[in-house]
């Protein structure tokens, strides 16, 4: 199923560009490379970025914190690999086709923390950089980005622990420091760490991109180490099309050439042939953007900097009124591709699903299951299934029940198997939130046991009449002047008490 009139590549079966990649570790020399820029290094900007010709392609810098948080999943619906944080965000997407190519560039001030990250994602890359030239606040706060320039044991540690703790190679990109001496000397420290290369952005931290490059300290810093040496910050002054790369790559001594802001206004600045028009590239772009599901926030600032001053025309103030990709691309007359695109996708999805279902039914026959959910509507207020089914297990003299739930990557919902007395029970059907899907294992229990589960419609609710009697105990409690248990020990009280219930015994 291919996405017609889409980039070199795009499909949705397979999904990658098997000439595009390599199979040899990554080389730093003589290459053109999309710089890490936050916002704009995602997913859809690098694949295009390696559409037009760019060598190596660097990710946005991610927190160290932020990725240690995250669970790798494997989207097989987009066909990408996907670092997905606790809320569901997705911090990091990749895909075969960059494998080779795509650096993972990171922000950390701990060499344990940064080597976790890069093990965590190591399989997945083609080599890690470590941001030490940002001096925007999000990045130096934590000691992180520009502020270890002024740390080099911290440095030294960072770069060292990474280069013996990974297979793929380790860069790191920096700014100049106030002497061109200072500046050499940090860089041969570096070099001894180990690293396969160093992109040095050629301006002082609190220099800001209208003042000029300073080619001169890229150029000693070329001179003075063996390992490749990567310029960045021509954008400005140099590179206003393709031969502009060669020309600042030669000004700087350097092996290769880094570019972020002549990428972003037009990525096809890497075309040895000559820029694409700019409405091509943006369509582009598009197609990315929906093949890979971008969230449209970050879609829609991309093109905005590809706009630039075309900002006030009628497309661009569509663009900036959009608030979905549906509308974006509306906004730039594909809304049929946005239709096609994502009719492909819920076709594949429901697949999925449905082969998954299928999975489900044949695992473990030894799981009691039933198709139901929980309505927290059905029941009295602060009452749940699994309270009652916990009572009753106290009761009874069993273990409390476990619950062990899986999230599926498909669609992220949540299913619960609950144990009780060595026997399992879940429901078929799968929930949005853990705690849903633990609910619905416990009526599943609850109504194969023939145990009453604390709905409304069965009458009088032991567990609320407790919990009543708890409460009336605290009043009198307070007013006589004795002192109130915290909440959590009243509830644990309150679980702890015999129960009033007439329920029956495990079968056996």
């Amino acid at each position: 199923m291919t996405l017609h009139g889409g980039p070199p590549g795009l499909s949705l079966s397979g999904g990658t560009a098997t000439g595009m990649t390599v199979n040899t570790p990554l080389c730093f020399g003589g290459k053109k490379i999309l710089a890490p820029m936050v916002r704009v290094g995602t997913l859809p900007m690098r694949l295009l970025a390696l559409d037009y010709g760019a060598d190596i392609v660097y990710c946005e810098e991610l927190i160290d914190i932020k990725m240690l948080q995250c669970k790798r999943v494997v989207n097989e619906v987009l066909e990408t690999v996907d670092f997905v944080a606790p809320n569901d965000r997705i911090v990091f997407r990749t895909c075969e086709r960059e494998r080779e190519r795509v650096v993972f560039q990171m922000g950390s001030a701990d060499a344990e923390r940064a080597l976790a990250v890069a093990k965590l994602v190591e399989s997945d890359v083609a080599g890690i950089d470590i941001n030490m030239g940002c001096p925007k606040e999000y990045s130096t706060k934590g000691g992180m980005g520009a502020a270890l320039l002024s740390d080099p044991d911290k440095i030294e540690s960072i770069l060292t622990t990474l280069v013996k703790g990974i297979c793929k190679p380790v860069t790191c990109k920096i700014r100049i420091l106030p002497s061109v001496e200072d500046t050499v000397n940090l860089v041969k420290r570096i070099e001894k760490t180990g690293i396969a290369a160093i992109a040095v952005h050629g301006r002082k931290k609190e220099e800001r991109p209208q003042h000029p490059v300073h080619c001169d300290v890229i150029k000693a810093i070329s001179e003075a180490v063996s390992i490749p040496v990567i310029a960045n910050g021509g954008s400005h002054d140099f590179i206003k099309e393709y031969a502009d790369i060669e020309t600042f790559q030669k000004a700087t001594a350097a092996s290769s050439v880094m570019i972020a802001r002549a990428a972003m206004w037009n990525p096809s600045i890497f075309r040895k042939e000559g820029f694409c028009p700019l409405k091509d590239v943006m369509q582009d772009y598009i197609k990315y953007a929906v093949r890979y599901d971008n969230h449209y926030t970050n879609t829609k600032y991309c093109l905005c900097q590809m706009l630039r001053e075309q900002l006030e025309t009628t497309q661009g103030k569509k663009l900036h009124a959009a608030q979905s990709t549906q509308e974006i691309c509306e906004a730039f007359e594909m809304g049929d591709f946005y239709e096609e695109t994502t009719a492909i996708f819920e076709a594949k999805k429901s697949l999925e699903t449905k082969m998954q279902d299928e999975d489900d039914q044949m695992e473990d026959p030894d799981v009691i299951k039933m198709a139901v959910r929980f309505d927290k509507r059905e029941y009295p207020p602060q009452i749940t299934p699994k309270m009652y089914l916990l009572e009753w297990c106290r009761k009874e003299k069993h273990p409390q029940p476990v619950y062990e739930t899986v999230q599926r990557p498909l669609d992220r919902l949540f299913c619960s198997v609950v144990t009780v007395a060595e026997r399992k029970y879940r429901s078929t059907l799968w929930d949005k939130s853990k705690k849903l899907a633990e609910q619905a294992a416990a009526i599943v229990c609850l109504r194969t046991l023939g145990v009453p589960e604390g709905k409304l419609c069965e009458g009088e609710n032991h567990l609320m009449n407790k919990r009543k009697r708890g409460e009336q105990e605290c009043v009198i409690s307070r007013d006589s002047g004795e002192e109130l248990a915290e909440p959590s020990q009243k509830r644990a009280n309150f679980i702890e008490e015999a129960s009033d219930m007439d329920v029956p015994k495990m079968p056996r």
